[in-house]
């Protein structure tokens, strides 16, 4: 595979910013590893990182770049620092960079293919809240989306006490409203989601992830609202050993035409 770091502007947000890339690459020669690539533009993956990550951090802890080459599948890792994948109250524009400005700057630099059927988002901790709001407020977007330990219920945790690194957090990124019944609040967008629209959903958590019942109360509203998710329990906690092997598991449940 090619890996490549992207610095550009962004208008949206009125500064520089990055996004890592991995793009196919058709390879023989390589020991221990084989790429594969088509004649098309390949499907693509926007992988998102957690709070105290960045663009590069999925290719430092992870093996994804190894997990991905046979696939012939682009993955894009934005960077968003701390936004909640949010238009800041008092601060950046980051969901309009993520939904609009972002992929049309993947499409105008890199050949990768525009159709929803090859196009997926997936993301750990704060990324799993950003690819699920994502995927639930832009469904037409998607083929699949993913959640690894996600914080997927960010209005109940706006009533917890602030993070002592970051005590304003709340306030930047949400304003003086409370957020539940926003579009910020995923248990609320999944209340009035078109379930035909939906691209498939799936969420993985630890069980000794101290986010485990955020994910239980997201598929309890899944539930009553009839929206398919498969939420998969299992050993593990918040950390990048757990995210290292469920990215294997989303990576095979993907409905790749690349794989044929």
């Amino acid at each position: 595979m090619a890996l490549l770091r992207c610095d550009f502007f962004s208008e949206a947000l009125s500064l520089s910013t990055s996004m890592t890339v991995l793009l196919p690459q058709r390879t023989t020669g390589q020991v221990g590893l084989t790429g594969a690539a088509s004649d098309d533009p390949p499907p693509v993956l926007y992988l998102l990182h957690g709070m105290s990550d960045d663009a590069t951090t999925w290719v430092r802890r992870t093996s994804v770049e190894r997990y991905v080459a046979p696939l012939g599948l682009a993955v894009v890792m934005p960077q968003v620092h701390r936004s909640y994948y949010t238009d800041e109250a008092y601060g950046g524009r980051f969901w309009t960079f993520l939904t609009e400005e972002l992929p049309a700057l993947v499409h105008d630099f890199f050949r990768v293919s525009e159709r929803r059927e090859d196009t997926f988002v997936a993301g750990l901790s704060m990324g799993g809240y950003g690819a699920f709001k994502w995927a639930l407020r832009d469904p037409g977007r998607f083929a699949a989306a993913a959640s690894l330990s996600g914080a997927l219920d960010v209005a109940g945790r706006t009533t917890q006490r602030e993070r002592p690194e970051d005590p304003r957090m709340t306030q930047r990124l949400f304003g003086d409203e409370p957020v539940a019944g926003t579009d910020a609040d995923l248990l609320h967008l999944v209340a009035g989601a078109d379930v035909a629209a939906l691209p498939a959903l799936r969420a993985w958590c630890g069980t000794e992830d101290g986010l485990l019942e955020d994910n239980r109360r997201f598929a309890a509203a899944c539930d009553e609202a009839g929206v398919p998710l498969e939420l998969h329990e299992g050993p593990g906690q918040h950390d990048w050993a757990y995210w290292d092997a469920r990215i294997v598991d989303v990576l095979d449940w993907l409905p790749l035409r690349t794989r044929g």
